[in-house]
């Protein structure tokens, strides 16, 4: 029988240069070449030939997967009942966002809605701009107010601002802000926010008692020219104690994140934008408490229910849900709601 199978496995194996294959000399070079093999060459051949076909002979079948055999409705987590949910990290650009800027904002309500998103605060035109002019930043605000006009019961927003242009700037917190719907201040990568440049625009942010929610990002291969990590803002939150501040992304890497943040008692984070993974809410609840965790997605770069599912998954107290969702962006927002719905000195 072995020699029987040596035979005909000898044409399939001829040629292949893993095989041992020799062949037989002739001493008088007349004759042709004849294989010679072995009884041990021909097993290790036929031991690689064969090996993966009886490994997976070996290994009993996986039994079917759940949703083979199920055929239930899988239920997405859903809050604590009573809970309202604000999306304090929403743009006008991005993902596959087109259209008019009314056509904008009813798609991202759209959605909003069907996974039972309350409030978005918006930051920021269809356009990105790193570095914006004093005319792109004007730009940029006129086109989130003309978003807030859509749909004023839902929308909140912050004002755009490029520290390179303080008086621009500057001016742009009291067109916007002062004399304006706009409720915060958004900074993304013109300039690194532990910079001097920034100082005086958190000075006018104390005075007003504004929130600022600044772009962080630990980047792979380092971050890109002008773009602040959360260690820098810890920096600038250490020279403004009296501002609040929101570390948008927490950095993306958010357990470096989390663990730079942590001292400086005067910084949120918010959770937008890195992918849904576990772990990231867990740990946020564990080391800052669910009082400083702000609820936020990147929409449309990131969708809601993503951004939603680490939260939700977490499993956290209805009071944690509660905190992160709402509750610590409304205490952020409460001082400068609280002053534009006080009457002015001139109807009073």
């Amino acid at each position: 029988m072995f020699d029987a199978l040596r035979r005909s496995t000898a044409p399939m194996l001829h040629g292949l240069p893993w095989c041992c294959l020799s062949r037989k000399k002739n001493q008088d070079r007349t004759e042709s070449s004849q294989m010679d093999f072995s009884r041990r060459q021909w097993l290790a051949g036929a031991m690689q030939l064969g090996a993966w076909t009886a490994i997976q002979s070996a290994i009993p079948p996986f039994p079917p997967l759940r949703a083979e055999t199920d055929s239930s409705p899988v239920v997405f987590p859903q809050p604590a009942p009573g809970i309202e949910i604000w999306d304090a990290h929403v743009h006008l650009g991005g993902g596959n966002l087109q259209g008019t800027i009314g056509e904008r904002v009813r798609l991202l309500l759209k959605y909003a809605d069907r996974m039972g998103i309350r409030r978005l605060i918006l930051c920021m035109g269809p356009k990105f701009e790193a570095d914006p002019s004093p005319e792109q930043l004007r730009e940029q605000n006129n086109a989130v107010l003309e978003a807030l006009q859509v749909a004023p019961d839902r929308l909140l927003s912050f004002v755009y601002l490029n520290p390179k242009h303080l008086e621009a700037s500057l001016q742009e917190i009291e067109r916007c802000v002062v004399h304006g719907p706009m409720v915060g201040i958004k900074l993304w990568i013109a300039i690194r926010c532990s910079e001097p440049p920034l100082d005086p625009l958190m000075r006018r942010a104390e005075e007003l008692r504004l929130p600022v929610l600044q772009h962080t990002f630990f980047r792979q291969g380092g971050n890109l020219p002008g773009e602040s990590s959360p260690e820098d803002l810890v920096q600038l939150a250490a020279r403004h104690p009296k501002v609040k501040f929101i570390c948008a992304h927490t950095g993306a890497d958010w357990e470096r994140g989390i663990r730079a943040v942590r001292p400086q008692k005067n910084i949120w984070i918010d959770i937008s934008g890195s992918d849904p993974t576990s772990g990231f809410v867990e740990m946020a609840t564990r080391e800052l408490g669910s009082d400083r965790i702000i609820f936020g997605t990147d929409a449309p770069i990131r969708s809601f229910a993503s951004q939603l599912a680490k939260v939700l998954a977490a499993r956290l107290t209805p009071e944690a849900q509660k905190a992160i969702f709402r509750d610590n962006i409304g205490r952020l927002l409460e001082p400068i709601l609280a002053r534009k719905l006080a009457p002015s000195p001139a109807s009073s």
